[in-house]
């Protein structure tokens, strides 16, 4: 895997300079949204601060309090966009695959995969404040083991999208029903404990061609087990 820091670098000062362009036109807002999502380019959730943001945008405290309560609130929009852009990280790897079959359900699951770690690698900063902060909607068990958001006033775009992958692989009479409830939780864990130990513990710094052989491992268990007879 390449460097990403200097290209980080260049994308956080374009971030300043397009939030400053958007103050001057009127929305402050977004402009300090913008200027947050820099930040936490460059330093993950931690660096998200209010003052930072105005700071970047040229105002003050003050007036950025204006439109946010505090940290937490800022750092709820960058999480929030965060969350997007994985998405569409992940919907773009799915648009690649062509057909509404069984090769096509299995290649389609790997690719979103493909796309959630890869979104990692790419933006680790954002990718961690997609998930740090503030508290995400808590996910809980239903009677059948299926797994769902407690509070729908908030929701995960990319897990939506592994949840319908997912049923489409039993609707192909690829993966038995049996297995289908709670398997968004398996999938997800796989592919964002592989993303961690990528960006944060024993694999970092892993040459490109070791990295792509450990993510289609993971996705060819992954696959292997959904679609293994139910016991």
């Amino acid at each position: 895997m390449e460097d990403k820091s200097a290209a980080n670098g260049d994308r956080a000062a374009r971030d300043g300079v397009r939030a400053k362009d958007r103050y001057h036109h009127g929305d402050l807002r977004n402009a300090l949204i913008e200027a947050a999502t820099g930040l936490a380019r460059e330093g993950g959730p931690g660096a998200v601060v209010l003052r930072a943001a105005a700071r970047r945008v040229g105002v003050s405290p003050t007036a950025a309090y204006r439109h946010f309560e505090g940290q937490a609130d800022l750092l709820d929009e960058v999480k929030q966009y965060g969350q997007r852009r994985l998405a569409e990280h992940m919907l773009v790897a799915g648009a690649e695959v062509a057909g509404d079959g069984p090769e096509a359900a299995v290649a389609r699951i790997r690719a979103l995969g493909r796309g959630y770690v890869r979104f990692a690698v790419e933006e680790p900063g954002l990718f961690s404040a997609a998930f740090g902060g503030t508290e995400m909607s808590p996910l809980v068990v239903g009677e059948a083991g299926g797994v769902v958001a407690e509070d729908q006033s908030w929701r995960a775009p990319a897990f939506d999208m592994l949840a319908e992958s997912l049923d489409a692989l039993v609707a192909c009479g690829l993966m038995p029903a049996e297995r289908r409830p709670g398997a968004e939780v398996s999938a997800w864990a796989m592919a964002h404990g592989l993303a961690t130990l990528v960006l944060e513990g024993p694999l970092a710094g892993l040459p490109a061609e070791m990295f792509e052989h450990l993510v289609e491992r993971a996705l060819s268990d992954i696959v292997a087990g959904f679609t293994a007879p139910a016991p």
